[in-house]
């Protein structure tokens, strides 16, 4: 049986925080937690996807962050580096880890950091019909958007 190959997630430009070329990289404790927290949203988000309409997911997924940090300065940086590590992370598991799955478990992470990014649904029909979704902060994408064919249908 062939597996489809993950979509390209490195589309997104890096911007290295301010005050440095090269961020600090996490240890091996930091890794595994992250790499913990970014399962335990996957399977989060799979889970109340089966139940639920994707705006209460949306919801649920951010409502267990009520009691976040205050956002960082370097958000958006922050932002990013997670999209990556998510993307790096559900690439390796079987199963629908496409653009959808990657962005809801991205906005529990942000979440949880008091990041305030928001969820974009988007769909072309020429070609053909396709649908994308993304996480954007402040504007600017976090995940990739996608081609500019992509019209937005709904912000979450």
């Amino acid at each position: 049986m062939a597996v489809p190959s993950p979509e390209p997630v490195e589309a997104v430009p890096r911007i290295a925080p301010a005050g440095g070329l090269h961020p600090e990289r996490l240890g091996h404790a930091e890794r595994a937690r992250l790499a913990l927290e970014i399962l335990a949203a996957y399977v989060q988000a799979r889970r109340a996807l089966r139940r639920n309409p994707i705006a209460t997911v949306v919801a649920e997924l951010r409502s267990e962050s009520a009691s976040a940090a205050p956002a960082a300065a370097q958000s958006l940086y922050e932002a990013r580096r997670l999209g990556r590590a998510v993307g790096r992370l559900l690439a390796h598991l079987p199963g629908d880890t496409r653009c959808l799955a990657r962005s809801l478990v991205l906005t529990r992470l942000l979440a949880s950091r008091g990041i305030e990014a928001k969820l974009v649904l988007g769909a072309r029909t020429a070609p053909e019909f396709l649908a994308h979704a993304w996480v954007e902060y402040d504007g600017k994408p976090v995940l990739d958007p996608g081609e500019e064919s992509f019209g937005r249908l709904v912000e979450l």
